[in-house]
């Protein structure tokens, strides 16, 4: 059903990550859809939170059910508090429902109403009116609801098999794309049916690839050179393109898409170029992504040939046995009128047999049921877990996403995911049904599946959880839900420095609009107590980096059984790895970037430790000289853009603020032309708008005709280099000044920019009328070149500045001595009212002109120079759940168990939600290192006590020769010398009787120990080591 209707205004500062994973079409869909979700138990309560999460304009929310104990152990008892609430006995025929409780400016409309689907849709009683309070509802306000309300897409959990069908076929009939999502204990399933022929507009998150233009061919066919920096390999034979910004050969920009054929060579055939013009200069070719089609089968079809998600055929196999289990599962329930009773061996052989006389799925002749699998399916399904709802959920939010966006590739059409690797190998170990029995608590779900004895051992936990951004308060809602730290001798730590942003309220439901400005670790906590009264959370508003380990010491880690990391650089994650590897503690990662997700588990002397890049690959810097000078991407003239501003609108206000102190300081190297700069072509102070103005159209000027000039004059276009190339051949490309020209939106989107931050900076007010700003701007005279020569100093040529510049500057800088101090700017990206992100746009847009570059759109700008990491809420969701099982891992191989789980028993898992890939193994172990007869890894270290009275220096390296057969050639602490072999027998004579610490003293001139300090951790390098030995660190334990 094809969205209708005008799309309703978008607030690009709350979706701001997600826009970058969806873009603006696909955005405005969502802000058009129309769903019916029925089921609110665990799972489709995580259904709803994405849904409004992610902006869906309108969901109608359907529960005949009564509340019952095992809900809440996947789902919060107080939803209206959280943003949502659970509608279960919600009467009225609409309510309203705030928007993930982030918008206050916009509310979501919801249908809420309480009705079982009667058995005959054409029943008199399925004809019933409207609903009102008290009665019964039936298929009249389904189709009401589907037809003259345009639902678009109808999503049934905790429903039976009738139900599904039923609906089903309804939906089919009406063209409604059909969800079922359903999770079992351990166990769930989705299914998709978006009918017969729907249209996917766009499959990937990427935008289309866009590459520079070096050279086009005039031909049949005409043949496309692209700059060197540019990937050919990323086109490929078929594609669409089309072409923008070229010179000479115009007659290209803006053509029908043209299908090209990529050479060997990276050349791409473009078709027939013959009778265009001869291509000049710059330009850029597009990729045109096309829509395909999808066909889905109805349910009852899909139930004998399910098509389903797998990686390998042996999950492909597995996947056909868990949909054998959901149907004698269904069975069971119809027959029995009830589910298995948690782990009743009984029930769970009368499910098996159940399954054994199933019609065969179609296709899988010679497929033998794996019964064991069915049985320990039946044994667990019983239950009710937070982790499953919060995968399960996310996955089926993100597919109602697909359908209403109609953008990335819906499932085809049975996914089935299973986590029973969270019970336990042994069968000493197994719970039992007296220890799974009800127990009229709000963790009822999650006993059903592990028992209470494992309930009260998760009470008792004590958890670090590192960031209190998106992924960190899933975790906490997670944690809440599942009762970690909830019993009297656990609690739960929650360090964050940050403070709540307006983005932040798009992609978890923990802060609300009121908390804009406040610590995020405090509003998180109290928060998570409202889910879980029962909880107990310490907030902490410290880093956790090397200048707080006197806050997170020895003394804290001693008292923490684990460690979560929702951190969002690879520098926080190697920090916190690091200490959970020097304290033996679990470390529980995860992480997202737009549709993909990752979860991690590290477990001490079972898996590998953490070991990720140690920075982003788009974190490296730029070569200046390439930035100032030679451009060839976007991303330099961003990065250009970004520098400048900081030049213009931060450290020039800073060096005016010390030049009004101290004007003798224009000596300093980098001050005058900061000072020329925020000077410009006034003589004196800006009193009004117009001079900011004036200031603008001059450094337009300066940076986008005269500096050029500038350039070209020293680089002339047909400088030769001495072995006879041009100077500006690849990657050089040769710029070419602008001529200002108000009619030209960037032109004066530069100036509008420039103008209100130069009027920021100097306390005056500002103007956003653009009509009157062009009407000015025509007023004005341009700056004579040779004129700007008597301002400007080039920044090719030296920084002295002459005797006329100094003169002039003086004179400039007594009359800004006479204000009040300047204000720097200080870049903020969120904030789109503030022209931050307007600036940076122009000019590298107009950098981008300047060197016939393809410019970086609005949004692009904001992303890259903003370092924003695309981000939705599904993501967020699933990686969460993914964290969630491995936790239960963890608890589950502590005492009184006699060992932890086994390496098999864990998972590392990769998701893409956006092509429907996932992937789950079981983590590497830990790698082993030899040295003589010793051996260790990662986790091992070598323990020393320091004595009473205390080891000297010497006795340090005779136990170390004695105990480990290790002659120290070198010992440090962090980089201070503690001992060296090569020592003049003086020193040694000096050092060795110290006692280790008077010696550390010495050295580092800090006080050893510091207070609750327990150990020194100390490197060592030995004689006979190889240049690759790394030496487990040495715990000098005080």
């Amino acid at each position: 059903m094809d969205v209708l209707g005008t799309p309703k205004s978008l607030d690009e500062d709350l979706y701001s990550r997600q826009l970058y994973v969806l873009g603006l079409p696909a955005m405005q869909r969502l802000r058009e859809g129309k769903v019916l979700l029925s089921g609110l138990q665990g799972l489709g309560a995580e259904v709803a939170k994405n849904l409004v999460l992610m902006g869906v304009g309108s969901l109608t929310l359907h529960d005949p059910h009564p509340t019952c104990w095992s809900d809440l152990a996947a789902q919060s008892r107080t939803w209206q508090e959280a943003g949502l609430r659970h509608l279960k006995n919600v009467w009225p025929s609409s309510t309203k429902l705030s928007r993930s409780a982030s918008t206050q400016a916009t509310s979501l409309r919801t249908y809420c109403w309480t009705s079982r689907f009667p058995p005959n849709p054409t029943s008199q009683a399925a004809q019933s009116p409207s609903p009102s309070l008290g009665c019964r509802v039936g298929w009249a306000v389904v189709l009401d609801l589907l037809i003259v309300r345009c639902t678009q897409v109808v999503v049934l959990t905790a429903s039976n098999l009738e139900e599904q069908l039923k609906v089903g076929t309804l939906c089919r009939k009406h063209g409604v794309c059909f969800l079922v999502a359903d999770t079992r204990g351990l166990v769930g399933q989705l299914f998709c049916d978006f009918g017969k022929d729907f249209t996917v507009e766009d499959l990937t998150e990427e935008e289309p690839l866009t590459a520079a233009i070096q050279h086009i061919s005039q031909g049949s066919p005409g043949i496309l050179t692209l700059r060197k920096e540019a990937d050919a390999r990323y086109f490929c034979d078929g594609d669409l393109v089309t072409f923008s910004g070229i010179e000479g050969m115009t007659e290209l920009n803006g053509c029908d898409p043209r299908p090209i054929h990529v050479q060997e060579d990276g050349t791409l055939e473009i078709g027939d170029t013959t009778s265009f013009s001869c291509y000049l200069r710059g330009g850029a070719v597009t990729e045109v992504k096309r829509p395909t089609t999808v066909s889905h089968d109805p349910l009852d079809t899909a139930l004998l040939q399910p098509r389903v998600v797998a990686q390998s055929p042996q999950e492909g196999r597995r996947a056909r046995c868990l949909h054998q289990a959901f149907r004698a599962l269904h069975k069971f329930q119809h027959l029995s009128g009830r589910p298995p009773q948690p782990w009743d061996p009984a029930d769970a052989e009368k499910v098996v047999d159940l399954a054994r006389a199933l019609e065969p799925l179609r296709g899988t002749e010679g497929e033998l049921l794996d019964e064991a699998l069915v049985r320990t399916v039946a044994l667990s399904s019983a239950g009710v877990l937070s982790p499953m709802a919060a995968m399960l959920g996310a996955v089926a939010a993100q597919e109602v996403l697909k359908a209403i966006s109609r953008k990335f590739m819906p499932l085809n059409q049975w996914l089935y995911f299973d986590a029973l690797d969270c019970l336990p190998e042994d069968g000493e170990f197994l719970p039992n049904p007296k220890d799974c029995a009800p127990r009229g608590c709000r963790y009822d779900g999650q006993i059903a599946v592990f028992g209470a004895g494992f309930q009260e051992k998760l009470s008792h936990q004590r958890y670090l959880l590192v960031g209190a951004g998106a992924v960190g308060c899933e975790l906490l809602k997670g944690f809440a839900l599942v009762g970690l730290g909830a019993g009297a001798n656990g609690g739960l730590t929650v360090a964050d420095m940050d403070h709540v942003e307006r983005s932040n309220l798009s992609r978890q439901f923990l802060f609300r609009p009121q908390d804009i400005g406040k610590p995020k670790a405090e509003v998180a906590a109290e928060a998570a107590r409202r889910l879980n009264s029962d909880l107990r959370v310490t907030p902490l508003t410290h880093p956790l980096d090397p200048t707080r380990e006197h806050i997170y010491g020895d003394d804290f880690f001693s008292c923490v059984h684990g460690v979560a990391a929702a951190v969002d650089s690879f520098q926080a994650r190697h920090y916190v790895a690091a200490r959970c590897t020097h304290y033996l503690k679990p470390l529980l990662e995860a992480g997202t970037q737009g549709t993909r997700g990752s979860a991690s588990v590290f477990v001490p002397h079972v898996t590998e430790g953490y070991s990720g890049p140690a920075s982003a690959a788009e974190d490296a810097p730029h070569p200046v000289c390439t930035m100032r000078y030679f451009p060839s991407t976007a991303a330099h003239t961003l990065q250009w853009a970004r520098d400048e501003f900081e030049r213009l609108f931060r450290l020039s206000a800073e060096t005016i603020n010390c030049s009004q102190q101290a004007l003798t300081s224009l000596a300093d190297r980098d001050r005058p032309q900061l000072l020329q700069v925020v000077v410009g072509l006034l003589r004196h102070r800006p009193r009004n708008w117009q001079d900011c103005v004036v200031w603008a159209l001059g450094h337009w000027q300066l940076r986008f005709r005269y500096g050029i000039m500038q350039l070209l004059r020293h680089y002339p276009p047909d400088k030769v280099l001495k072995d006879g190339t041009l100077f500006w051949s690849h990657p050089k490309q040769c710029p070419q000044p602008l001529e200002f020209d108000a009619s030209q939106d960037t032109h004066l989107l530069y100036v509008l920019a420039a103008a209100n931050l130069y009027a920021q900076m100097h306390g005056l007010p500002g103007s956003r009328d653009q009509p009157a700003l062009r009407n000015m701007l025509e007023l004005l005279p341009l700056t004579d070149p040779q004129h700007l020569d008597s301002i400007f100093s080039s920044d090719l040529a030296s920084t002295e500045l002459g005797p006329e510049q100094v003169e002039r500057l003086n004179e400039a800088l007594q009359d800004w001595s006479e204000g009040s101090p300047l204000e720097p700017l200080r870049f903020e990206k969120d904030d789109d009212s503030n022209f931050h992100v307007d600036f940076v746009t122009a000019a590298a847009s107009l950098r981008a002109q300047n060197y016939g570059i393809p410019p970086a759109n609005r949004i692009q700008s904001k992303r890259i120079v903003g370092q924003i990491i695309p981000a939705i809420a599904t993501t967020t969701a699933a990686v969460v759940g993914l964290v969630g099982l491995e936790l239960f891992k963890v608890v589950g191989g502590q005492p009184p168990r006699p060992r932890p789980r086994p390496r098999s028993a864990f998972r590392h898992s990769y998701l893409h939600l956006a092509q429907n890939s996932f992937s789950r193994f079981v983590p590497p172990a830990p790698a082993i290192q030899k040295f003589h007869h010793l051996t260790w890894t990662c986790w091992n270290r070598l323990k020393v006590p320091a004595g009473q009275p205390e080891r000297t220096l010497e006795s340090l390296l005779a136990h170390l020769q004695e105990q480990y057969g290790l002659r120290v050639k070198m010992l440090l602490l962090d980089p201070a010398l503690l001992y060296s072999a090569g020592w003049s027998p003086e020193e040694r004579a000096r050092c060795l009787p110290l006692r280790v610490t008077e010696l550390v003293r010495q050295v580092t001139q800090r006080q050893v120990p510091k207070p609750g300090q327990q150990v020194l951790v100390l490197e060592l390098s030995c004689e006979g080591e190889d240049e690759d030995t790394t030496f487990p660190p040495l715990h000098y334990e005080l």
